[in-house]
């Protein structure tokens, strides 16, 4: 069976429409489907298409370039002129490559001339539609500022992108692209929450902590009904934010016929936990993972397994959690496997969990994004913290020409007098910033049975937890252990405090456990850092209020050299710039620290996607693309020997890389700086079994309680998690 070119451009123009529709400007996307294959009419293009499916043809001509996406893209400059370079030529010509820069745009628009056995006469594209479609379209109705134009493009190229794809999967693979589409709303999983918190809250003992948990879910409640738009949930650490933001953003999305719900969360170990409790609530079937340590393969149901696979390249699933990292990387990304998933984030809920870990340098364009989308494209945006950053008004750095115009208006769901601050106060924080060395602080944590104690790098949790006495149950846990160890790690902690049997539990980490991490310890102890950590950390101690106040400790290993540099010593410096008799837990405090720390700040655009985006004339996505990243990967990924993970190497060695493999070996990955890495090959510890895989085979150079060992000359650089 054949589908010929036009049945497969009417229907991508079907269905990239009716993507487009969500945002009004569905012939756009209809157009778009109709050119985006007119260049596979070409001679060129039929012998080479003939040829690779084996069929006979006629044409004995020899042509060298059977390229095809450029013809659509010089069909709409024809059209409609040049000023349709970023809204249909663009996606045109790069729907297989991924969006130019405009110069590269123009290039290939330029140098080749339309080939004369196109027809042009029988395209049926309404143009005076199209225009007219534009105008009255959010962008032009709400005057969108044209900086955020680029958000535009990219959204009509994530309409043909997804829409080119499922045409022909459906004509390809059927079975396929018929376990598509989950059958459940948001409206029909609201009951499924609603009658989880009727449980929760009938098993609840009536303390004061559950009934602040339920006035919090009431105000959620109450405040779902506002216009789409800008909120925040300020609640402290115990309050109960996560199932309050969850009914919030249902029953929001419910009330304004909203498609999705998108969680976004800044560390795969709070990810796996808050999945899990969805999944408990919603079922597997519900609920979508997609981020590195996710693997599809893990789930046992076999259909739920194939739709989930299907759904992480276009995100079409009611409750999708992910990290920050994925959502915002997509959003100013080129390809178009990162960009598919685009126009399904129209109309949804985003809810940004732990907002006070946005990276500073690049607020300016996150912030930016989330208003263009806010605007052009109907979607409610929840922040949610117990540490809320500024980020409406104007966001001022250390000179005026750094500052920005941050959101306008962001509704906090908890009003003031609610006063949580005081009202969930379960710790006493203590900060001494005299400099103190290991032994100290080792000897100082020592003196209580179940204590954690959180420090800023790799090293400095190494020294610590060598210097704790071996005595009841001491716990190391930093990046230098491999996700699936990090996992059990803290699947064990968890186990530990609840087990009367083990009274001495003393835990060292780096700020993988900071924020979101569901483990309470009486006592903890935090290197000095920034305010927003040092209450993330805080929020660890006494958590379930089962003691009368908690305790938690700031110290400085300044004694030990230890200082801090870049954006930690920007924050701490910050921090320490309050007043002393601050009271640090009150929200009133956190806005002046982040005042403080934007201060220090010389860009909130590290990367200046101000000059490759914000020029409607001169857009270079491909560089943007390249530039925008959250995490600056300045280190080497290894494969450890840990539990199964040599048996899945052999595999790899004889079937090569599959996204399964892939997917299971990352969960057994350490990664670690460049300069280390050179050592580990030059003392022959590491092995390349394919092109970029490396492998540190020796089980002795993986220690079951710290991880990855290093010798100490290999260590002379700070490795930061």
């Amino acid at each position: 069976m054949i589908q010929s070119n036009d049945e497969h451009q009417k229907g991508v123009a079907k269905i990239a429409a009716s993507f487009a529709k969500r945002f009004e400007l569905p012939s756009w996307g209809y157009a778009l489907g109709l050119l985006h294959d007119k260049g596979k009419e070409r001679a060129a293009f039929q012998q080479y298409i003939r040829k690779v499916n084996g069929l006979s043809t006629d044409d004995k001509k020899h042509y060298n370039d059977h390229a095809h996406a450029f013809v659509g893209g010089i069909l709409a400059k024809d059209f409609m002129g040049k000023d349709v370079l970023n809204l249909l030529a663009n996606q045109i010509i790069s729907h297989h490559t991924g969006l130019y820069d405009y110069v590269e745009a123009e290039n290939i628009l330029q140098e080749k001339p339309l080939p004369e056995e196109i027809d042009k006469d029988n395209i049926n594209i309404d143009i005076p539609l199209l225009y007219k479609e534009f105008l009255e379209s959010p962008f032009s109705k709400f005057k969108v500022d044209r900086k955020h134009f680029h958000h535009l493009s990219r959204m009509l190229f994530s309409c043909l992108v997804d829409a080119d794809r499922l045409d022909t999967e459906q004509f390809m693979n059927l079975e396929s692209w018929q376990k598509r589409k989950c059958s459940s709303t948001v409206v029909d999983l609201l009951p499924k929450l609603e009658a989880h918190l009727q449980k929760l809250q009938l098993d609840a003992v009536d303390t004061e902590v559950n009934r602040i948990r339920r006035k919090v879910q009431e105000q959620c409640s109450k405040t779902s009904l506002g216009e789409k738009g800008f909120y925040s949930l300020t609640v402290p650490t115990g309050g109960g934010k996560t199932l309050s933001s969850l009914l919030w953003a249902m029953k929001h999305a419910a009330n304004h016929a909203m498609n999705r719900i998108i969680i976004a969360i800044p560390y795969t170990s709070i990810i796996v936990q808050t999945a899990g409790l969805l999944k408990k609530i919603f079922g597997e079937e519900n609920v979508l993972e997609h981020h590195s340590n996710f693997n599809p393969d893990d789930i046992k149901n076999e259909e739920v397994r194939e739709k989930a696979k299907l759904a992480t390249e276009n995100w079409d699933y009611p409750i999708i959690v992910t990290t920050n990292v994925q959502l915002f990387e997509s959003m100013f990304s080129n390809r178009p496997s990162d960009c598919r998933k685009l126009h399904n984030i129209v109309n949804s809920v985003i809810i940004l969990d732990e907002v006070q870990t946005l990276p500073t340098d690049f607020l300016q364009p996150i912030v930016d994004a989330m208003k263009a989308y806010q605007k052009m494209f109907g979607v409610s945006i929840l922040f949610t913290t117990a540490s809320q950053p500024v980020l409406s008004g104007l966001i001022e750095g250390a000179n005026p020409k750094v500052g920005f115009k941050g959101i306008e208006h962001i509704m906090e769901i908890i009003p003031t007098e609610f006063a949580l601050h005081d009202k969930l106060r379960r710790v006493k924080l203590e900060i001494d910033n005299t400099g103190k060395t290991y032994d100290e602080i080792a000897a100082k944590v020592s003196e209580y049975d179940k204590v954690l104690c959180i420090v800023n790098t790799r090293k400095d949790a190494k020294e610590l937890y060598n210097r704790l006495p071996d005595e009841g149950v001491k716990i190391h846990l930093s990046r230098m252990m491999c996700p699936a160890h990090i996992s059990e790690t803290i699947c064990k902690i968890k186990a530990l405090l609840k087990d009367e049997a083990h009274p001495i539990v003393r835990v060292i980490a780096t700020q993988l456990v900071e924020a979101g991490v569901d483990i309470d310890f009486p006592v903890v102890f935090r290197q000095e850092a920034g305010l927003d950590s040092v209450l993330q950390a805080a929020g660890r101690c006494n958590r379930e209020g089962k003691n009368r106040i908690g305790h938690t400790f700031v110290f400085s290993l300044s004694a030990e050299k230890r200082i801090l540099f870049g954006s930690m010593a920007a924050a701490n410096n910050a921090r320490l710039n309050l007043p002393t008799d601050s009271d640090w837990f009150a929200p009133s405090t956190m806005e002046k620290y982040f005042q403080q720390l934007y201060f220090r700040k010389d860009t909130f655009d590290k990367k200046d996607m101000k000059h490759y985006l914000y020029k409607l004339d001169e857009l270079c996505f491909e560089t943007a693309s390249k530039e925008f990243r959250l995490i600056d990967d300045d280190g080497m990924n290894v494969i450890v020997n840990w539990e199964n993970s040599m048996g899945l190497v052999e595999n790899l060695k004889k079937s090569g890389c599959t996204y399964s493999l892939m997917k299971q070996l990352a969960k057994f990955t350490v990664g670690v700086h460049r300069s280390n890495f050179s050592q580990l090959i030059k003392y022959g510890a590491v092995e390349e079994i394919l092109e970029g895989i490396y492998v540190l085979a020796d089980r002795a150079q993986y220690d079951n309680a710290i991880g990855l060992k290093l010798e100490n000359h290999w260590m002379e650089e700070i490795l930061m998690i």
